[in-house]
């Protein structure tokens, strides 16, 4: 596991995601497993929350994914659903595909 090049990779799609949600021609944006970014401190939590609350434009929905998403996330939502893994092509051999899982 390469560390920095993680976090570089995380802030790089983050200060992309910041242009996307900004631009008020997108309605929805989603940042797929983001949550897990922020687990592992790959993104500062207070950061995403601040931007978030104080830079998206009010009817930009976004949609934020993963597992074990911190508390301050979950307070500032609007919306906090889980899911149950029921099926997964992996647990069939099929393995991680470009353009689908990254």
């Amino acid at each position: 596991m390469d560390r920095v090049r993680d976090i570089a990779a995380a802030r790089t799609a983050w200060e992309k995601a910041k242009q996307l949600i900004a631009d008020e021609a997108l309605r929805m944006v989603v940042l797929d497993e983001i949550n897990v970014a922020l687990r592992y401190d790959y993104l500062e939590i207070g950061e995403v929350v601040e931007f978030l609350k104080n830079s998206k434009p009010p009817m930009t929905h976004v949609v934020l994914t993963g597992r074990n998403a911190k508390q301050e996330l979950i307070d500032a939502a609007d919306l906090v659903t889980e899911t149950t893994l029921v099926k997964h092509p992996f647990r069939s051999d099929i393995k991680a595909q470009p353009g689908v899982e990254f």
